[in-house]
């Protein structure tokens, strides 16, 4: 039966008994045009009489895949929905009494056997002159789509899809209800990825967005079905895991640390990220999500102290450790802004002659309350927040303005040695900032001295070669650190433009006296000579320690046999009187 046909039986019913010979022609051009318009509009249209469908408008056919032929006379309501929710439809519909008022939301069943979410309405109405049911379905599936996007949006990360903070709050809550009604444990990792920020400065955040799904994606190799893993926000991902003892938790940290270990290849390089990680555990170390996390968090920071790449479970004593930190990060954010960091100055001394030829900037922070404080309690802080960048850059401002202020006193031009830290030679910018600094104050270039530990220049040697040829292109000295502790490559030592190695100070303590630091002291002397580098030696503080370093034919030294870190003041006037002149 074609849909024409069935559109003029319908109006030859929807007539009544009398037919079209009684109705005037106003009326049957009123049928005609509803009858139209049924077939027209956009939502499905259906006529139910004695449990069957007599009508269906060319939109419900499309909905659920049948022709009209398929779906008029020959099914009835029921075929439509899935069986669970025949028995609502049995006692709401088919009586055909109290259809009407709100929506039914449904998951209707198309002729393949696919599902899709429908709003179902309903109104008695009569057909032919017995009691019928118009009914209308919407199709909820567009409106479901975007629905599940906000959520999606609200509720997992964008980048790794992951579960954001708000889910990983709400799934948190449930599992500690369980874990309190049943009296088991819930283990709650926090875990950071360490030197992460390297990775975004060096290679870009392209590079550094898609290592973050690599990582996310191994992480989710170790959790177990009931686990919740949640990213926070940049490199802080959050694994909760209930049910779980401390010795279960410890060897699922252990196996996060070896899933990362392995290198990620990203963009055509072959990274490799380590994982701090905190542990926390519900019920001794909190009872809610946001204690849970907090003393998971100290516990990761306490990884970080220990080396990195480890795990720590929460102690108690943590969080004292915690606040005399963000106490200490909360004054260096004000010491910035009073102008509490000053400068001293220590002399470096030419063993041909004992002239000063230079000095090293060293930093101190005169703090109202607690007088003069040195950096080896401040400066790692500095570097954990990122704040060392701005205590860096202005050490590089006042030194070189410093330097350049005694040339203009009339003293004579002398080496300005100042320290760089890690993650202040690693940020973007650094050669713009030694720029800067050289360019307000107006010294030489060459005048300027950055020391940089040897740690710092092995690792990712490659990518910091780039940031070492700019200062030395741009005439700036460059002198290496604690040379000796860390794990130099002699091949890497001759291709990067250091002028300077600086013997470090735990093999001059014991030089006279100790025959190991001693042959370690000479090899290193040695070894500057036949590549032309200048060698200077630290921490020396007897007469004994400069007599050994002059017979190995060491260039120069500082330490305390000359002089402690003076202010300004006092420097200069060292300067002037030249009293280690041999």
């Amino acid at each position: 039966m074609t849909g024409t046909v069935i559109k003029r039986r319908l109006e030859q019913e929807m007539a009544g008994e009398g037919g079209y010979a009684q109705r005037g022609g106003a009326a049957r051009q009123a049928d005609v045009a509803l009858r139209s318009a049924m077939d027209a509009v956009q939502v499905g249209l259906f006529v139910l009489q004695d449990q069957r469908v007599v009508y269906a408008n060319p939109c419900l056919c499309r909905l659920f895949g049948y022709s009209v032929d398929e779906l008029v006379g020959a099914r009835g309501l029921l075929d439509l929905f899935g069986a669970e929710f025949h028995p609502m439809l049995v006692q709401q519909w088919l009586p055909g009494e109290t259809v009407g008022g709100a929506g039914l939301e449904l998951t209707a069943r198309r002729q393949d056997g696919s599902e899709f979410p429908v709003t179902l309405l309903g109104a008695v109405s009569w057909f032919a002159g017995k009691p019928a049911i118009v009914g209308t379905v919407f199709d909820l599936t567009s409106q479901k789509a975007a629905e599940a996007k906000i959520r999606e949006l609200a509720e997992f990360d964008a980048l790794t899809g992951l579960p954001n903070r708000r889910l990983l709050r709400d799934r948190v809550t449930q599992l500690l209800a369980v874990a309190e009604r049943d009296s088991t444990p819930v283990a709650v990792m926090f875990v950071d990825l360490d030197h992460f920020k390297r990775v975004n400065d060096s290679l870009g955040h392209s590079i550094g967005d898609e290592l973050l799904c690599a990582v996310a994606q191994r992480l989710g190799t170790v959790v177990r079905r009931g686990d919740t893993l949640a990213r926070l926000g940049g490199d802080e991902f959050v694994l909760v895991m209930p049910g779980l003892h401390t010795a279960t938790a410890a060897d699922i940290a252990r196996r996060l640390a070896e899933e990362c270990s392995q290198p990620f290849a990203i963009g055509g390089h072959d990274l490799t990220v380590t994982p701090s990680i905190g542990i926390s555990v519900f019920p001794q170390d909190g009872e809610d999500i946001e204690t849970l996390l907090k003393n998971a968090d100290v516990a990761m920071y306490k990884a970080k102290e220990l080396g990195r790449n480890t795990f720590q479970f929460f102690a108690a004593d943590m969080n004292t450790a915690t606040l005399d930190r963000l106490l200490m990060e909360s004054n260096l954010r004000r010491a910035l802004k009073q102008k509490e960091f000053v400068l001293h100055y220590q002399p470096l001394v030419s063993l041909r002659n004992g002239l000063i030829v230079g000095v090293e900037a060293l930093i101190r922070w005169q703090h109202p309350d607690l007088g003069c404080i040195m950096p080896d309690r401040f400066i790692h802080v500095a570097e954990e927040t990122g704040l060392i960048n701005q205590i860096g850059d202005w050490v590089l401002i006042e030194a070189c303005r410093q330097a350049q202020a005694w040339i203009e006193a009339g003293l004579p031009p002398l080496t300005m040695a100042v320290n760089v830290a890690p993650g202040q030679f690693r940020q973007a910018g650094f050669v713009e900032a030694v720029a800067g600094a050289l360019g307000m104050s107006g010294l030489d270039p060459s005048l300027l001295e950055l020391e940089v530990t040897e740690r710092t220049v092995m690792n990712e040697a490659d990518l910091n070669m780039g940031t070492l040829n700019a200062l030395h292109r741009m005439g700036v000295e460059l002198s290496l650190d604690d040379f000796g502790t860390g794990y130099s490559s002699l091949a890497y030592l001759k291709r990067i433009p250091v002028g300077k190695l600086k013997i470090d100070r735990s093999f001059v303590c014991d030089l006279v006296t100790n025959a190991d630091d001693q042959a370690i002291a000479s090899t290193i002397v040695s070894m500057g000579r036949n590549l032309r580098l200048t060698v200077l030696a630290e921490g020396v503080e007897t007469a004994a320690q400069l007599q050994s370093l002059r017979q190995m034919d060491c260039d120069m030294a500082q330490g305390y046999h000359f002089s402690r870190p003076l202010p300004a003041e006092a420097l200069t006037d060292l300067l002037r009187r030249q009293p280690f002149i041999f």
